[in-house]
């Protein structure tokens, strides 16, 4: 089983543009890492387990909260997927593999890293239209939520962050 030490790290959200007319959407980049031990028990040992246990599917879930000061200004969330699977690719050494889903996108990693890599490591572009500001300068955080449930290999657990502020200027 994990260990409690699983944690969000480097949460950074990025603007794209300094200054945003109040007729286009604002873009930011959200990216962090989950981190600890779920991280180091992802591996294909793992994978074998659960899979001969009919635990074929592991789930994170991903809540983002855009926000000025305290009043939330836009919501996202989004799902992370690793599903274990017979392997039959000859490049691959192994019985049992994982593919990823991301952004509703299937990926074939080659080794354990990349598995991790594209599961743990997120980095995301938000984009949103801002209908409750008007002309000024405010200053854009993060509020990360990130859960996922009890599996073979894991038990069930749920990680809070908040990323750096980023000032945007709205102007008319």
């Amino acid at each position: 089983m994990a260990q409690n030490n699983d944690r969000l790290e480097n949460i950074v959200l990025t603007k794209i543009k300094n200054k945003i007319s109040i007729n286009e959407p604002i873009s930011l980049n959200l990216s962090f890492k989950i981190n600890g031990g779920i991280r180091d028990l992802f591996n294909q040992s793992a994978w074998e387990k659960a899979y001969n246990k009919f635990d074929n599917t592991f789930r994170i879930m991903i809540d983002a909260d855009i926000k000025v000061g305290k009043k939330t200004i836009h919501s996202v969330k989004f799902l992370r997927k690793a599903i274990f699977f017979w392997a039959r690719n000859p490049k691959i050494q192994h019985r049992i593999w994982v593919s990823i889903v991301k952004d509703d996108s299937p990926f074939y990693p080659l080794s354990e890293q990349e598995s991790r890599s594209l599961l743990f490591d997120v980095n995301k572009i938000i984009e949103f239209r801002i209908s409750d500001l008007n002309q000024g300068i405010y200053n854009f955080h993060a509020d990360v939520r990130v859960s996922w449930g009890k599996h073979n290999f894991t038990g069930a657990l749920k990680l809070e962050g908040r990323s750096n502020q980023e000032q945007i200027e709205i102007i008319p």
